[in-house]
């Protein structure tokens, strides 16, 4: 994958032009991250409004059937908009059209592609029709809006995270006898937060999926809870075994290997296992009692000619084949693939090809919560 490091830290340099601290403050609220499929309110689900032809009036689906829906906002939380002259909904259906005059954005299909070699990473639409529009900053973001409204209980059909205790039952006890705990994150970019509001210093200034994941358990368990995070972008399983020593050196009680996107480029999915296995090892061999949470990646962009999505499930399938005692597996790639059963890569990206937006953080969060807080 020769164009990944050149596109993402392009994306890098985008965030760092933005203000170095958020000049609004992100309150936290755990209700907000009560996991999407116990809950019958789904909150601020995102999408984005495609107008398919000339012809046709911008829509888009939603993951679940409302049965009310509460407010249709701006991915902001600035602008609230107004049923009946922002937004159509028909009861019974899962999609929302938007009127004339509609003060919702909107975007065509081609208008979500550039011409072959206009930016300054290579792209390629699966379809050879142009490449796909990237985004290293809030650019998606903005285009998105958010929905949340009430559903059936029953609404979700898809895999459902279970409390990983007994396989992480010296994390547990630290938690549960508010114990110090240090956790340490290491993946690709991804884990480095690329794509948050909070990263990309526009409102509502939501921060990625590991600092959630923090506030999460403090506010559930107390005491002190530190993440180090020593994720970079552009990385794979071979930089990961290269440089564990990064990871031992904090001398973690936990560890979430989250790794996998840029690795789907192409490396065979018994390397990828190799890989892992020796990054566990690198840390047991100085802290035997170390525990893992090992990260089945979200899915990207399936247009994107790079990624070879064959690769997801199998790598998905070889960390599995990891885990037991001590080893428990966050699956984002099963959850990610329910989710476009229902949903376009486009109501969901950061960027365009492979980070999540402010909704797939809270979903990382949300997964990774329900394995610690029982």
């Amino acid at each position: 994958m020769k164009t990944l490091p050149l596109f993402l830290a392009v994306g890098f340099l985008a965030a760092a032009a933005f203000a170095a601290e958020n000049d609004k403050p992100w309150a936290f609220d755990a209700a907000k991250l009560k996991p999407f499929w116990l809950s019958n309110t789904m909150d601020g689900e995102s999408v984005l409004f495609i107008k398919p032809s000339a012809a046709d009036r911008p829509r888009a689906a939603l993951l679940f059937p409302p049965m009310k829906i509460l407010s249709v906002y701006s991915s902001s939380g600035l602008t609230v908009y107004v049923e009946g002259k922002d937004y159509l909904w028909k009861p019974g259906t899962r999609e929302i059209v938007l009127p004339a005059g509609s003060r919702i954005p909107c975007q065509t299909p081609q208008g979500l592609r550039r011409p072959p070699k206009s930016q300054p990473f290579v792209l390629p639409h699966r379809d050879g029709n142009g490449e796909i529009f990237f985004g290293g900053g809030h650019e998606y973001h903005d285009m998105q809006t958010l929905v949340s409204y009430e559903h059936a209980a029953d609404a979700w059909k898809g895999p459902v995270p279970t409390f990983a205790g007994p396989q992480l039952p010296r994390t547990l006890k630290k938690l549960e006898q508010k114990q110090p705990l240090c956790i340490v994150l290491f993946g690709d970019s991804i884990s480095t937060g690329c794509n948050a509001s909070g990263w990309s210093h526009v409102a509502p200034f939501q921060p990625p999926f590991q600092d959630l994941l923090v506030m999460n358990l403090r506010a559930r368990y107390g005491g002190k809870i530190t993440l180090c995070n020593e994720a970079v972008g552009g990385t794979g399983t071979e930089w990961g075994v290269a440089t564990i020593g990064k990871v031992v050196a904090h001398q973690p009680d936990l560890v979430i290997l989250a790794f996998g996107m840029n690795d789907s480029g192409g490396l065979p999915a018994a390397r990828y296992r190799q890989n892992i296995q020796a990054m566990m090892d690198a840390v047991r061999q100085k802290r035997p009692a170390a525990e893992f949470i090992l990260v089945a990646t979200m899915l990207g962009n399936k247009d994107w000619t790079t990624l070879h999505h064959e690769l997801f499930p199998q790598y998905r399938d070889a960390l599995a084949g990891l885990c037991g005692q001590g080893v428990a597996l966050a699956d984002m790639t099963s959850l990610w693939a329910e989710l476009f059963r229902h949903k376009k890569d486009w109501d969901m990206t950061g960027n365009g090809v492979n980070h999540p937006n402010d909704f797939g953080h809270r979903i990382y969060a949300e997964v990774l919560s329900a394995l610690l807080i029982r």
